[in-house]
């Protein structure tokens, strides 16, 4: 019976050096995981990789393809940006590799929808590390809320808004690698996932339509590198029971905030609201560096050097799963379970691509402000993966 698991990495940038090399090297599902491979085409991000793992030369790729037709493993993760989550995804799974990717699935539901093809036409296991699902708060109102405690739900309010400083260019040390992160990046595809994957899960609902609002004002006056940008999303959602969700994130609160990113969220339901204040983790300090919010729930360095967290046991549970799945004790409706589109955030890709095709859309009112259309998730899958394919995700027609 396999014990671990040969794992190949394929991207090994800041997601890695913030969070999964934990997971690989000092977690409790390390020794889960036997990391014999990487594949990245930046030099610097390999060579760091591939020394910290211990991997020989022969097995540090410029090319994932080579690595999955040459070394032989079990799974692979994906660490790629969001939109590049979908070839060396299809290409593991019908190489008869597990794979996890971190959240979200894809930047497009087509992309999303061809890595779920993948993993059922091959019968392999496909995890996305929506990590802030196990989060215990969300895992408790989720489980209160479909036990039907709050009754029907009716509105929310989410927000996840960081400090200027991860948007700023001029930051120094910068937070992101490349100046350009918040030109090519929006609040939605980096931070409005979270809010809009801990919704529907705890709901349970499907959206139906999508509208934003982008708000430009202090990323542009930034100097002497100004960001065309969004400082501010507003995301409304609404479901098919006339339920409706404004997400608001962003990226240009006062450096002086007490947490990189100050976040919360409130249900409102026929029989009662759910406050979630995921804006107190657990430990404040007052230290001569300034007041800060640590989250020990995220990721805690415990004294004996191993990482725990839920940042962590989310994608150490799915490893669990694989290998699970490779020894003939997870079934195939357990397996079945794991695929559907609620599971690996179909829905949340939809939402996602809605609200970037609303904004841009939308119409600029001269004051930084733009405006989006509204956007029906209905016919966005039927015009992005035809009728056939869409009957899979489709809500009955309203």
């Amino acid at each position: 019976m396999k014990k671990n698991l040969r794992l190949g990495i394929i991207g090994a940038g800041s997601v890695v050096r913030e969070i999964y090399q934990y997971l690989y090297f000092r977690s409790q599902y390390s020794p889960l995981l036997d990391v014999v491979a990487v594949a990245d085409p930046n030099d610097e991000y390999r060579e760091w990789f591939g020394n910290l793992a211990g991997i020989p030369a022969d097995h540090r790729f410029s090319d994932y393809g080579e690595m999955i037709r040459k070394v032989q493993l079990d799974a692979v993760q994906v660490n790629t940006p969001d939109h590049l989550h979908c070839a060396p995804t299809v290409d593991a799974l019908q190489a008869g590799m597990d794979v996890v990717v971190p959240k979200p699935a894809a930047a497009t539901i087509r992309d999303a929808h061809a890595m779920i093809d993948a993993a059922r036409s091959a019968k392999r296991f496909l995890g996305i590390d929506f990590h802030k699902r196990e989060d215990p708060r969300i895992k408790e109102a989720e489980a209160r809320y479909q036990n039907g405690r709050y009754g029907t739900f009716q509105a929310a309010v989410f927000y996840m808004l960081d400090k200027l400083m991860v948007a700023d260019p001029n930051h120094s040390p910068r937070f992101f690698a490349s100046p350009d992160f918040a030109t090519r990046n929006t609040p939605i595809s980096f931070l409005t996932v979270h809010m809009a994957d801990a919704l529907i899960k705890i709901v349970n609902l499907i959206p139906v339509r999508v509208r934003a609002n982008g708000y430009a004002h202090k990323l542009p006056s930034l100097r002497p590198i100004p960001v065309k940008g969004y400082d501010l999303v507003d995301t409304e959602i609404e479901f098919s029971t006339g339920a409706v969700a404004h997400i608001l994130t962003g990226w240009a609160l006062p450096n002086s905030a007490w947490a990189t990113t100050v976040q919360s969220s409130r249900l409102i339901c026929s029989e009662g609201l759910l406050d979630l204040g995921l804006d107190t983790p657990g430990l404040r300090e007052i230290h001569p560096d300034g007041v800060f919010e640590v989250n020990p729930l995220f990721r805690n360095f415990e004294k004996d050097k191993s990482v725990t967290g839920y940042g962590i046991s989310s994608p150490g549970r799915m490893y669990q799963r694989i290998l699970s799945h490779r020894n003939g004790s997870l079934s195939e409706s357990d397996l079945a379970d794991d695929l559907t589109p609620m599971a690996l955030g179909f829905y949340t890709t939809l939402v996602l691509e809605g609200a970037e095709r609303s904004l841009a859309c939308g119409r600029e009112n001269g004051q930084g402000c733009t405006q989006g259309t509204a956007v029906d998730l209905r016919e966005l899958m039927l015009n992005e993966l035809g009728a056939s394919p869409a009957a899979n995700y489709l809500m009955p027609a309203s």
